[in-house]
């Protein structure tokens, strides 16, 4: 019987660091989503102006980047089924949503087994990407509301 060969170390980093240039470009369209929609908003003067107003346009912004999240883990998730890891779709996505959130590793064979670290830095830089895009929303919304917060 012949021996499994092992996937040369570079080989995963490399399809890894693929999958990460792929996700910036899906969170790129979802921050491009949010301020081109914020700025409709603040062009038609609803921001800042009522709280219950202010809500939805938080909303779809943590709804802009939650899609974005789901979308790259479902990227994840195909590459851990083109490289044979997984066979079933809710598996691999289960496995890719535990290391792109960091609660734990993809449970991949040694050989693909960098594809989970590299998942969960993506996860952390994705989600750090989210929180600086939420916050300014909503700064935006409280200097456009409270005149004393301007500076």
């Amino acid at each position: 019987m012949g021996q499994i060969q092992p996937i040369p170390f570079l080989v995963p980093l490399a399809v890894g660091l693929c999958v990460i240039v792929a996700t910036i470009l899906i969170h790129a369209l979802s921050l491009i989503a949010t301020v081109t929609f914020y700025r409709r908003e603040r062009d038609l003067g609803l921001t800042g102006q009522r709280f219950w107003i202010d809500v939805p346009i938080v909303g779809l912004a943590i709804s802009l980047a939650l899609a974005a999240h789901l979308v790259e883990i479902a990227l994840w998730a195909f590459v851990l089924m083109i490289t044979g890891e997984f066979s079933v779709f809710s598996i691999a996505y289960y496995r890719a949503a535990l290391s792109y959130t960091t609660l734990g590793d993809g449970g991949t064979s040694p050989s693909w087994s960098m594809l989970g670290p590299l998942a969960a830095v993506d996860g952390m830089l994705m989600f750090g990407v989210s929180t600086a895009m939420i916050f300014a929303v909503i700064q935006h919304l409280f200097r456009t509301r409270y005149v004393d917060l301007r500076s």
